[in-house]
């Protein structure tokens, strides 16, 4: 088996008549993808395993014939991933006689196209020929997203890496198949200054944006995505970098004259040679307030050049709405960009997980009101502590995201740790552990209004205040007039008992 590249770019696995799922690892990297069968299959007898479940060494459309999804004359089926099972028991179907097998590591199921087709979430179509398999690119299912890409235009890339990025671009818009009723895609080149290649509702097919994206020149500069990002929902003066470039996306690039359509999720995918040479945590934070869920792709490290440049040697981090690795996807070298295609469609397309578009992640300042009363007992008192904890590994902590204080209450009020005392998850976590019993009474109306006055009166404007309140039982003082008066002053508050 060997690979070729078709005049129109298109993917040629040389192949025997009938495909096998084993053969193909392009397309069974797939959960389901969509197979067309020549006809005839059932005269080349490639061996089919198992009966109603296949094991994966077995071909496809002979599959298909032993199953009455199609008939010898060929056809369209859909090719379903299984795990592999413990034994497959071989029959005589339909002219295709199937084999046993004992055991087989995957396996999959065939049904027809016209069954449950609106039920698969297939990237590729994969035409069986007598001798050939040409794999194509196909729409996305429920990949409605408004998509822009930040392209790096800075001189540190070069030309050819310039027209790689190029390529890399086209190939996404092939990739995710855009139209109207799926994803729209908008190109943005920074350097010194940003420059809207593509809005997002200039084009309506696949074609018409790769075009568009071959046209595009390089325009030079330093990697500046800071504004960018921010301003992405007015222009900007000339002279800002990649979190300029941020900038520009948070404040002008995701608008409805730009074809922002409101229920579609807005990603901003960030595309980094080497290093930015301005921060991009801020601009980051307040795009993805705004519902930016922003992606990061980051070739290679900086150059020598680039490294007395430097202002954040971890910015990604910083910048993504979770550093779990979902939002971030390092490429080790230029040559390696185009293999980052594939993955990177499948996350923006994966509207579930763009949790960034949900703020509650986001921007926070929670303060935990936790009653030390004699009630408690200390056993009682860790486990409070720990229930703490568990909220808090949830969030993003920094001074630009979620900033997290404490307050103990019995009769009397003490600050644990104020906002921003710990902006270190780690550190934070082992300053909620060091926290001591206090023991005494219960005056839960006090300390609601304490914890106001000596943490949210510092609170920062952009913040979304949040005070959690565990208590186990009745309180000596009145909870109810505090309790609103801090919700008027705009913090929510939550009683848990």
């Amino acid at each position: 088996q060997r690979l070729l590249v078709c005049t129109e770019k298109t993917l040629m696995i040389i192949l025997l008549c009938v495909l096998t799922p084993s053969a193909s690892p392009t397309a069974y990297l797939l959960s389901c993808f969509i197979v067309k069968c020549p006809a005839h299959c059932k005269e080349t007898k490639q061996q089919v395993y198992g009966t109603s479940v296949f094991a994966s060494i077995s071909s496809i459309c002979n599959a298909a014939i032993h199953s009455g999804v199609i008939t010898n004359s060929g056809g369209k089926v859909i090719v379903r991933k299984m795990a592999g099972q413990s034994a497959y028991k071989g029959s005589n179907s339909n002219g295709v006689r199937s084999l046993s097998l004992p055991k087989w590591r995957e396996s999959f199921l065939v049904s027809g196209i016209n069954d449950d087709v609106s039920d698969v979430k297939h990237s590729f179509l994969v035409l069986a020929f007598q001798s050939t398999a040409l794999i194509i690119t196909c729409p996305c299912a429920d990949c409605k997203v408004d998509l822009a890409f930040l392209m790096d235009g800075s001189w540190s890339i070069g030309k050819r890496r310039f027209k790689i990025q190029k390529d890399f671009l086209a190939e996404v818009a092939q990739a995710i198949n855009v139209g109207v009723a799926g994803p729209m895609m908008g190109i943005i080149q920074y350097g010194d200054d940003h420059v809207t290649e593509i809005n997002l509702k200039t084009y309506s097919s696949s074609k018409e944006v790769k075009s568009a994206i071959d046209k595009i020149v390089q325009k030079g500069g330093l990697s500046n995505v800071v504004d960018l990002v921010i301003l992405t929902f007015s222009l900007l003066p000339s002279g800002a970098r990649t979190g300029k470039a941020l900038s520009y996306i948070n404040k002008q690039y995701f608008s409805d004259a730009n074809g922002n359509r409101g229920g579609a999720p807005n990603v901003a995918v960030v595309l980094v040679d080497g290093w930015p040479t301005d921060k991009v945590e801020e601009a980051s934070r307040l795009a993805r307030e705004s519902g930016i869920n922003i992606f990061f792709v980051t070739i290679e490290g900086p150059d020598d050049n680039e490294k007395h440049n430097l202002v954040e040697a971890n910015f990604v981090d910083k910048a993504v709405c979770r550093t779990n690795g979902f939002f971030s996807l390092p490429v080790t070298s230029w040559f390696a960009l185009r293999k980052a295609v594939q993955p990177l469609v499948k996350r923006v397309c994966d509207t579930e997980r763009l949790v960034c578009s949900k703020t509650c992640l986001n921007a926070n300042d929670i303060a935990f009101v936790i009653d030390g009363s004699s009630s408690v007992g200390t056993g009682n008192f860790r486990t409070v502590l720990q229930f703490v904890a568990n909220i808090t590994r949830e969030f993003e902590i920094s001074d630009t995201d979620t900033r997290v204080g404490a307050v103990q209450y019995t009769y009397e009020q003490r600050l644990e740790f104020a906002f921003g005392q710990y902006n270190n998850k780690a550190e934070l976590l082992n300053a909620i552990k060091r926290i001591n019993y206090w023991s005494g009474g219960t005056s839960t109306g006090a300390a609601i209004t304490y914890t106001a006055e000596q943490l949210f009166s510092k609170s920062k404007p952009n913040k979304r205040k949040i005070m959690i309140v565990i208590t186990d039982g009745r309180s000596y003082d009145d909870v109810r007039a505090p309790a609103l008066a801090v919700h008027r002053q705009g913090e929510r508050s939550t009683t848990t008992t």
